[in-house]
């Protein structure tokens, strides 16, 4: 038997003491009895249920192929996109989405919009949608776990939508937050996090052309997995600044706290840029992992989306703010 000892494992290998514990907790609490034998919690399949594909959705109409691709990588498979997932409302492990999102109830959907504009209110899905061409988008999403993917998507400039609500000259940035139920969603029974998941930008970085209000990806509705019925897609940061299942925006004059940060900012800045010469804290963010492939890449810089964005953080310290 091979025994290796504290010196031989690297920092990146060990799980955080909090996520280990919260896991454990997600797993118990999925299979508590809600019904005698029946090994099922709040309607939830069964705990030792396996991730499967989430099932082809409706095929979305008029989308347009978008020169904001800026890639002509392939795209990964739809069974990689909808079964290893970050979607912590659902559970920490990357096939619990996959397991436990078809509770997630899309039709009605709204958005409360509120803050420093001038078109305050609740807007419909549909409100949203009305008058926006859709575009497939191929975007990198790149993660702080060190995995990427390709990932065609759905969507239309988040800009468009901002410039309906009017911001004030004090919108300085865009907050969002995410859909919180527990009813629905078994991961936010587990404090692993301060729910809801809140997240934010600058507004130039919300206005810029990459990033999207996602409704869909390969041509069809947004699974529930991947952040159904709608999301913010920042393909130039690290996937964690996207948030899913928006319920929530906010214009504001301060810099908002981001969940990630909150709950750890030694190790989650603000910005969330990928920049390989930053290291997390207990990793390199050097190299990669292309889901579906073995070997390691590099990782470029803003996603190798510089020549784009690059120029929003001219003089910045990027390590610093990070």
């Amino acid at each position: 038997m091979l025994i290796r000892h504290a010196s031989d494992i690297r920092s990146s290998e060990i799980t955080e003491q909090k996520l280990y514990v919260s896991r454990r907790e997600f797993i118990r609490a999925l299979t508590v009895t809600a019904a005698a034998g029946a090994g099922i919690v709040a309607g939830a399949p069964a705990a030792e249920a396996a991730a499967e594909p989430a099932p082809r959705g409706r095929k979305l109409e008029n989308v347009r192929k978008s020169p904001l691709s800026v890639t002509d990588e392939k795209p990964n498979s739809w069974e990689q996109i909808t079964t290893y997932n970050n979607y912590y409302e659902f559970g920490a492990d990357k096939d619990s989405p996959a397991i436990y999102a078809n509770t997630l109830k899309t039709e009605p959907w709204k958005v409360v919009v509120e803050g420093e504009c001038a078109k305050p209110g609740s807007y419909s899905l549909e409100d949203i949608l009305k008058g926006q061409t859709l575009e497939d988008r191929i975007y990198r999403l790149r993660c702080v776990e060190r995995w990427s993917m390709v990932i065609p998507w759905v969507g239309f400039s988040f800009s468009n939508f901002i410039k309906r609500c009017e911001p004030t000259s004090k919108a300085k940035f865009v907050e969002f937050y995410t859909l919180n139920d527990p009813g629905q969603m078994p991961g936010v029974r587990i404090p692993l996090l301060r729910w809801p998941y809140r997240e934010g930008l600058r507004m130039d970085e919300a206005m810029h052309p990459l990033t999207i209000l996602a409704v869909g990806m390969y041509g069809e509705v947004m699974p529930k997995q991947d952040g159904a019925p709608i999301r913010v897609i920042v393909p130039w940061k690290y996937g964690f600044k996207s948030g899913k299942s928006i319920v929530r925006i906010r214009f504001v004059e301060q810099e908002p706290i981001n969940t990630w940060k909150e709950s750890n900012s030694i190790e989650y800045g603000f910005y969330s840029n990928v920049n390989p010469t930053r290291d997390h804290p207990r990793w390199s963010q050097a190299t990669e992992r292309r889901i579906g492939e073995f070997f390691m890449r590099k990782t470029v810089m803003f996603n190798g989306y510089g020549d784009q964005v690059a120029g929003m953080y001219a003089g910045m310290d990027l390590k610093r703010y990070y």
